[in-house]
């Protein structure tokens, strides 16, 4: 019973900036952004089920300025399957209300994370709207797919003999991180508080993570860049000076004391210095870490898995069953694959038991990466071979697929179930997570008999359920997954009758019943 399992999930950046009245052309584009020329913006999603708009989350404010350069990033799932609907709404502060309401509303822009993605260079400009007969502008969005990278790094710089930029004190200095972009432009991912009225500051130490400094490159340049603050916007600058993680990652030493260049560096002023002066880097903890390691409590995968496959288990003689991936990056070179051994041997996939498939499951993913699209015709096409080497009845075959995703292969994976049509095998689906699964529906043919290209299956060999149709809200799993069993295994013994009888298999003749030893043949008339 080969178990794929999938888990489309591919993290992008979305970051935001405006464009107002300045050359779009001059602005700075970051990698990961959405450029807003605002005071604020707020990004909605679209449920999948209700169509109803969901604020997902809000930039910081930038106090007086009209060309606002955001460093909160908006991550987001994408799924190249699904339609993701992303709503920007812009917003001149006027309160420190968190009612929108309160504030100026001047802006709106509409699309979709496919059309960020597929965008050439990932970055989609767009005319805002949303207020009649009034030119609101533009705003650039572009995306940028997150490296896999956990780490985050705890740093704190000082600056010495920074150029005193103030008429009557000395420089209100802070410091700006950029992370570089694979077209050249830079992403702002940091800024460090204002130190006051000094020329040799200590700022505190704060804590980024490396995917947003350098996006898990670590020979990727960072810019950094000094300012004296104003309170009016009109930050004065500095200098600046670039370097890498890598060169970071060195800490205190003579390597990370740095030059700030300035726009005066003939007149003297090249002593203007940067110090790093402590560089810690820490793994960040996932809710999924505690999973993998206890785990604590079953994910909606395990606990379909557990409830099936603990049952169908009985009525396998060797309880060796071949588990599957689909739908994720292998190491050590990153390909994508839609049909891999969970143990990780793809010359014997075979795990001991609906555990030993637990522990396959868990086990890979400490080790793959989950990625798209979701295609199911390779793990249908596998099971097909070993069904079609054994027609004569004493083998039969059920394929559970549990997936998270929107089917990608719909056309290939309905050729692959009229195919497997005449062999003798079954196909449990089960649909986890919020996802429309209507495509998964059609495959059940429970109403209409799938057909492909004019062929019509010769027989129904699919079951689907959504697990959400079986989530207890009382708790009670142990019922709720009884359910779930119950249903999902329904339909398997007609599955299996109406093979046997459309190919005049009969039954083999039952052994006679066990007699004690010693015991004399007894005969009922």
């Amino acid at each position: 019973m080969p178990t794929p399992f999938k888990l489309h999930k591919c993290s992008l950046f979305l970051n935001m900036a405006s464009i107002g009245d300045f050359d779009p052309l001059n602005a700075s584009i970051p990698a990961t952004k959405v450029e807003i020329t605002v005071s604020f913006c707020v990004l909605y999603t679209q449920g999948m089920g209700n169509k109803e708009w969901r604020e997902f989350g809000r930039t910081e404010v930038i106090d007086n300025t009209l060309n606002p350069d955001f460093v909160r990033k908006f991550i987001l799932d994408y799924f190249f399957e699904e339609r993701q609907n992303l709503r920007f709404d812009l917003y001149d502060v006027d309160s420190k209300s968190a009612n929108l309401s309160k504030h100026d509303f001047l802006g709106q822009a509409y699309c979709t994370l496919g059309e960020v993605v597929g965008s050439l260079g990932s970055r989609l400009e767009k005319a805002l709207g949303g207020i009649p007969g009034k030119k609101c502008g533009t705003i650039i969005v572009k995306a940028e797919e997150l490296n896999n990278c956990r780490e985050s790094v705890m740093m704190q710089f000082c600056g010495n003999k920074l150029d005193k930029k103030d008429f009557f004190g000395k420089s209100d200095p802070f410091l700006v991180f950029y992370r570089s972009n694979e077209d050249g432009t830079f992403t702002i991912c940091h800024k460090t508080e204002v130190v006051k009225n000094t020329l040799n500051p200590v700022w505190q130490a704060f804590k980024i993570p490396v995917r947003a400094l350098c996006n898990g490159d670590y020979d990727r340049t960072i810019k950094v860049e000094v300012y004296d603050w104003d309170r009016d916007g009109s930050h004065d600058f500095i200098g600046e000076f670039s370097t890498s993680y890598r060169e970071l990652s060195r800490g205190q030493s003579q390597f990370n004391v740095y030059e700030v260049k300035t726009e005066k560096a003939d007149c003297g002023l090249s002593h203007l210095q940067v110090t790093l002066l402590s560089f810690l880097v820490d793994i960040e903890v996932t809710f999924l870490d505690y999973i993998k390691g206890g785990p604590y409590q079953l994910n909606a995968y395990a606990m379909a898995l557990k409830a099936v496959g603990e049952i169908i288990q009985d009525y396998d003689s060797d309880k060796m069953f071949p588990a599957l991936g689909f739908g994720a990056k292998l190491p050590p070179d990153g390909r994508v694959s839609h049909e891999f051994a969970l143990n990780g041997n793809p010359q014997n996939p075979y795990c001991a038991g609906i555990d030993g498939v637990m522990e396959a499951y868990y086990q890979s993913l400490k080790s793959v990466q989950l990625y798209g699209p979701t295609n199911f015709s390779p793990v249908i096409n596998h099971v097909a071979r070993y069904a079609a080497s054994v027609k004569d009845g004493s083998q039969y075959f059920v394929l559970l697929i549990i997936t998270d995703g929107v089917i990608s292969d719909m056309a290939q994976t309905k050729e692959s179930i009229v195919n497997a049509s005449c062999l003798p095998m079954s196909i449990i689906i089960v649909g986890v997570g919020p996802a429309e699964f209507d495509a998964m529906i059609e495959l059940d043919g429970d109403e209409v008999r799938i057909s492909s290209r004019g062929r019509y299956a010769e027989r129904d060999i699919v079951q689907f359920v959504p697990f959400r149709d079986y989530i207890d809200r009382t708790g009670n799993h142990i019922l709720s997954m009884a359910r779930l069993a119950k249903d999902v295994l329904a339909e398997i013994p007609d599955q299996f009758l109406s093979y046997m009888r459309t190919r005049g298999i009969k039954p083999s003749p039952a052994p006679p019943p066990y007699t004690p030893p010693g015991q004399p043949l007894q005969t009922q008339i």
